[in-house]
């Protein structure tokens, strides 16, 4: 059984099952793209709750793990080797898991780097973006006087569902009839438009018939909706 007690966040958040992955998350958007992948891929993992309403993800011990201080991060005790692996950024963390697991990316290399620039379009396109609308909608920016910046970032989210709108056309998924980690990985950001942020009719979202089936047809999956809510607040 492996030992993590030379990593310090396992003194802030005790471990109880060391043979089990460790996530140390929040059910944000960029949080659950992982619990999400978890429980796809069926593999044992212990979550526990890093409250970033109460900033823990500054604590020291959290920042041990990950110095940007921010969700998601994991502690894998079985990675490369065998010995244990820290990792954080999600769509590292989302790399790694399909390759440990043979899930949810193609072993075709063309395949997989088409699937892994979807996952860079979410990372450098869709969190930023709609992270930025939603603190103009709905958190402090909304009491802004100068509305430029709302606007701006709501024009970028409908540029940005538009380009989804088109690559969905006749397709079950990003990647055809395959769901992989492109899909999971805007799960949870598309979903917050209406149900979070309440901002489906800001950006238009009844215009993009594509992305609203696509969304329809992940949030049937069993193992998304039990990521949704992974870890749960308490």
């Amino acid at each position: 059984m492996a030992d993590l007690s030379a990593f310090p966040i396992t003194n802030r958040w005790p471990v109880q099952h060391p043979d089990r992955l460790q996530l140390y998350s929040f059910p944000t958007p960029n949080g659950v793209k992982i619990s999400i992948m978890l429980e796809e891929i069926g593999l044992a993992y212990e979550p526990h709750l890093v409250n970033i309403m109460t900033n823990e993800s500054h604590d020291p011990a959290f920042l041990s793990l990950n110095p940007n201080g921010k969700i998601p991060a994991i502690l894998d005790p079985d990675g490369p080797g065998g010995q244990p692996i820290a990792l954080f950024e999600s769509g590292a963390i989302m790399l790694y898991l399909a390759n440990k697991s043979g899930q949810f990316l193609s072993s075709d290399p063309a395949i997989r780097f088409q699937t892994i620039q979807w996952l860079m379009f979410q990372m450098g396109g869709v969190g930023p973006m709609f992270g930025q609308m939603g603190f103009f909608v709905k958190f402090a920016g909304s009491q802004w006087e100068d509305k430029r910046p709302k606007d701006r970032f709501v024009s970028e989210v409908k540029r940005i569902l538009a380009v989804m709108d088109a690559a969905l056309e006749g397709r079950t998924w990003f990647m055809g009839d395959d769901y992989t980690i492109a899909d999971i990985s805007m799960i949870g950001w598309v979903r917050a438009i209406d149900a979070f942020y309440g901002a489906g009719e800001l950006v238009g979202m009844a215009d993009f018939a594509n992305v609203a089936g696509w969304l329809e047809r992940a949030l049937a999956r069993p193992a998304v909706q039990r990521g949704l809510v992974i870890p749960g607040r308490g």
